[in-house]
């Protein structure tokens, strides 16, 4: 019993689908994590120059003004308020993460754009499907010339195919 369990597990989990899922969680994940130095490392800072040495990372609002460090100095990073036991919203931290979001969209609406015109691009450059030249016969159904005015199988009379009437013979 545990042996067939562990059988159709490894069958599971070795299907295409499942592995290439593992895949991309592993590739988005390192992904993820250039993202994220993109934005910490080199979008915002010039960002927090331009608006006069802002450190996105250290924006929040203390909820809390009466947490102080000890000996009551009032804190003056997010690191130091939340260390003195302050409630506190870091919405430079939201900010950093939501354009991290919005740069991860963007690469992904890119990468599936790229993806897309591939594959139309593929679909222009199949060839059109051949047309038949023969038929069923309607009586025997067997394989005739769409031309033909009689079934070579079963002699019957068949009207040819873009002709009004059969032939007379």
């Amino acid at each position: 019993m545990i042996k067939s369990f562990f059988n159709e597990f490894k069958t599971f989990a070795m299907r295409g689908n499942v592995v290439d899922l593992a895949v991309g969680v592993i590739i988005g994940a390192a992904f993820g994590k250039i993202v994220t130095s993109l934005v910490n490392d080199i979008v915002m800072p010039p960002i927090g120059k331009l608006l006069g040495n802002v450190d996105f990372k250290d924006l929040y609002w203390n909820l809390d003004p009466s947490k102080t460090l000890d000996g009551g100095k009032v804190p003056q990073s997010l690191d130091q308020a939340r260390e003195a036991g302050a409630a506190v919203i870091a919405y430079g931290a939201f900010i950093n993460i939501l354009i991290d979001f919005l740069l991860v969209a963007l690469c992904v609406f890119l990468l599936v754009k790229v993806i897309n015109k591939l594959n139309r691009k593929k679909e222009a450059e199949a060839p059109a499907p051949v047309e038949s030249k023969t038929r069923e016969c309607p009586y025997c159904l067997s394989e005739i010339p769409k031309a033909a005015s009689r079934c070579s199988h079963c002699t019957s009379e068949v009207k040819p195919v873009g002709q009004a009437s059969p032939a007379n013979g």
